[in-house]
C-alpha cells in the first residue's frame, strides 16, 4: 500500500526479528534454530490471502506487511515473531528510499 504520510503512532505492534543459523546435524545435513535479532515496534497489517500448491497439496497462505524503523540487519529469509505466530520475510524495502521505514512483505509459516 502506498501512503503520502507514515506516523510513526501507527508502529503499535511489538515483534521479534529472528535469524537463522544454521548448524551441523552429524549425518551431513543441518539443523536451523532461531536467534532473536531484534524487539522492535512495527505496523503488521493483512494484505492478502489465497491457496498454493504445497507438495502436492492445496494450502492457504496468508500475506502481511510488516513495517518497521530502518534497519540495515534485517533481510529475507528472517523471520518475524508475533502474537504466537511466525512470519517468514520474503522480502525487505524501504517504501520511499528515505532511510526512514522498512516495509517486510511477509508469509505465516503453518505449523
Amino acid at each position: 500500500m502506498r501512503r503520502l504520510s507514515f506516523d510513526p503512532g501507527w508502529l503499535r505492534h511489538r515483534i521479534v526479528i529472528e535469524a537463522p543459523i544454521a548448524s551441523p546435524d552429524g549425518a551431513g545435513g543441518e539443523t536451523v534454530t532461531w536467534d532473536m535479532l531484534a524487539s522492535v515496534w512495527a505496523l503488521v497489517e493483512p494484505v492478502g490471502a489465497g491457496e498454493t500448491v504445497r507438495a502436492g497439496r492445496l494450502t492457504g497462505t496468508v500475506t502481511h506487511a510488516v513495517t518497521i524503523r530502518f534497519r540495515s540487519d534485517v533481510a529475507g529469509g528472517m523471520r518475524v515473531a508475533y502474537r504466537g505466530r511466525h512470519y517468514r520475510v520474503l522480502a525487505v524495502y524501504d517504501p520511499d528510499e528515505r532511510r526512514r521505514y522498512l516495509t517486510l512483505k511477509t508469509e505465516l509459516e503453518t505449523p
